[in-house]
């Protein structure tokens, strides 16, 4: 029975969510999002009437950034498409990024191998086995130079998943910037440099502590 404090989303879950749940149950008690956050059914501006605009929410473009950083959205440029891809030597990866760019990718996002992000040399003696296995084998800066060779780092953005050595990492990718030509402040990506990262969500076992470099925590670098 309506009452005449009743809200519409009330009236709603009364009048339209009552008898089709009767008729066909949910199935499951509860829906949450992979954070564990309750998903309610329906959304109204009931829900939202206590926010402050331009505090919580705001206009494309503006903190909090809840409608992204950029004013137009993706109208005016599209996201930054990357396939996660990396193996074998430089010179084998290197052919392959060029393939995604000329397929359309409009970033790199690079693979290492596990003594890449432990930090070791390939022929020690903890590397047997592992070189250019599930990804590039990156040792010095002549590697970081064939990775690389022939694109333009000025023009794409890379993304590096790497955790101990990025901070070497991350100086190699620079060099090769700057001896192409390119300003620092040009350069756009992301660098995992984050030591838990993979022990905790990739294949490496554990960092180690002879890795070329340290850990400040995941940030992009422009």
């Amino acid at each position: 029975m309506r009452t005449t404090t009743e809200t519409g989303k009330q009236r709603w879950e009364r009048e339209t969510l009552e008898p089709a749940l009767k008729k066909t149950p949910e199935r499951a008690a509860a829906f949450t999002t992979v954070s564990g956050r309750p998903i309610d059914r329906l959304y109204t501006p009931e829900d939202v009437a206590g926010i402050d605009y331009a505090r919580d929410l705001n206009d494309s473009g503006h903190f909090p950034y809840t409608r992204g950083i950029h004013p137009t959205g993706y109208r005016g440029k599209l996201w930054t498409m990357r396939q996660f891809a990396g193996f074998g030597t430089p010179e084998d990866t290197n052919e392959r990024y060029k393939t995604l760019l000329r397929a359309g990718g409009t970033g790199l996002s690079v693979a290492f191998d596990l003594p890449t992000l432990m930090g070791r040399d390939p022929d020690h003696e903890l590397s047997l086995g592992e070189v250019g296995k599930c990804g590039v084998n990156v040792t010095s800066l002549a590697d970081m130079e064939t990775l690389f060779d022939s694109i333009r780092l000025a023009d794409i953005t890379t993304s590096m998943t790497i955790n101990s050595p990025a901070a070497i990492i991350f100086a190699m990718y620079l060099v090769v910037a700057e001896k192409q030509g390119a300003d620092w402040k040009t350069l756009s990506g992301t660098i995992q440099n984050d030591i838990l990262r993979a022990p905790r969500c990739g294949s490496s076992p554990i960092s180690s502590r002879s890795a070329r470099g340290g850990s400040h925590g995941g940030t992009p670098f422009r």
